[in-house]
């Protein structure tokens, strides 16, 4: 995987993860968000589409993810792990170009890089569950 998707992803997180802590989503943000990050263009290019996305569908994904962490009150997941797996999750089943065992292991390597010691574990036991839903290879982009 080209380091400017998982820049793009890094930065998808990064600012997922601020709009959780400031409550209600405002995509006017993402221009200053643009100008401190300073993402170069092809990772900010991946980026900008997986952030709408996400935001867009943020309440199914949020259900989706809750269908598999009943034992976990979903605002007391990690706020990292919780925009990881959005991330993850909209990218399985909202982007066919993108083969979803590549979005899992993107999350899995974004949990150990940006969350908690044991955050990848959470985040591929929540992947590996949800991943049975999908109606499309695993392996390959459709």
């Amino acid at each position: 995987m080209s380091s400017s998707r998982r820049d793009g992803r890094e930065a998808t997180v990064q600012f997922l993860f601020s709009q959780d802590a400031s409550g209600e989503p405002d995509m006017r943000e993402l221009i200053h968000f643009w100008k401190i990050r300073e993402t170069a263009g092809p990772a900010r290019k991946f980026a900008q589409p997986l952030i709408e996305g996400v935001l867009g569908n943020l309440e199914s994904i949020d259900a989706k993810i809750g269908q598999y962490t009943t034992n976990y009150d979903f605002n007391r997941i990690a706020r990292v792990d919780r925009n990881i797996l959005r991330l993850a999750v909209y990218e399985m089943f909202h982007r066919n170009d993108i083969p979803p065992v590549v979005s899992i292991n993107e999350a899995i390597e974004l949990a150990k890089s940006l969350g908690g010691e044991e955050s990848f574990r959470f985040v591929n036991g929540v992947l590996d569950k949800i991943k049975l839903e999908l109606k499309r290879p695993l392996r390959t982009s459709s």
